[in-house]
């Protein structure tokens, strides 16, 4: 037998361990690469839409709103015959409203609204499960805060553009303006059906008092409206009014 000895190896091979974490360093990296350009471009991507964004300027809460000029015909003793156009009401700020009528709103279209910045993630998320496991568009996620972005400077169409938009000026009216701003221009201005627009032309409308005096099974019927003004009110199907009203009072009830 030969007495030289075997070569040393002068390397190691590379342990099973090693071998193992290799996969899994390179995802780790190229994961924190993609991640980091994703932020980027949303980056870019957002700047361009703020950029083109409609102007804001000269909003007010106390503003006044563009309003078309409307007929109301009354009898000799002041009571109405009949009522042809917009019709518009005192603007009421959102202390002078009965509280449960800030609640039936709430509580019906956006029960976080005095807690998120605008946006609600949850909400979205919550939207997003009821419609996929319904099949269909059941719940929109929209803040009040969005609505009212939508209803003062966008268009009604349906397109991720417009969404993301809406989305920009929410967070740009939460910043702007103090909740109770933000309730008062959205309920002086909402459409509410049988051409009335705000709370009060709606109240003066449907129960021929003003909004301050409305009781809650009114305001829940105010509240239910907002979904869809034209179909639900009173005048149109006061059936499917009914109906809406009592759903609202369920969601009060619940939160």
């Amino acid at each position: 037998k030969s007495s030289k000895s075997k070569p040393k190896r002068t390397g190691r091979k590379p342990t099973r361990a090693k071998k193992s974490r290799a996969p899994v360093l390179w995802l780790l990296k190229w994961s924190l690469v993609s991640a980091i350009w994703g932020v980027v471009i949303a980056g870019v991507v957002l700047a361009w839409f703020a950029w083109n964004l409609p102007s804001t300027d000269g909003l007010d809460p106390a503003a006044a709103q563009t309003r078309r000029p409307g007929i109301v015909l009354l009898d000799a003793n002041g009571g109405r015959l009949a009522a042809y156009g917009d019709l518009y009401g005192r603007r009421l700020d959102a202390q002078e409203l009965p509280a449960h009528l800030i609640q039936a709103v709430v509580a019906i279209e956006d029960r976080r609204f005095f807690d998120h910045p605008g946006v609600d993630g949850r909400g979205l998320l919550r939207a997003l499960a009821v419609n996929l496991r319904q099949g269909r568009i059941a719940q929109g996620g929209s803040t009040l805060t969005q609505q009212l972005a939508k209803n003062l400077f966008l268009t009604p169409e349906r397109s991720i553009e417009r969404k993301i938009k809406e989305l920009l000026l929410a967070l740009w009216l939460e910043r702007r303006f103090q909740k109770n701003d933000l309730l008062s221009i959205y309920l002086n201005r909402v459409y509410l059906g049988s051409g009335t627009f705000g709370v009060e032309a709606a109240a003066q409308r449907y129960f021929g008092i003003s909004a301050r005096n409305i009781d809650v099974y009114q305001a829940a019927l105010l509240a239910g409206l907002l979904r869809a003004p034209s179909r639900l009110n009173p005048a149109h199907d006061p059936a499917a009014a009914r109906k809406r009203t009592e759903t609202v009072l369920n969601a009060m009830a619940e939160a």
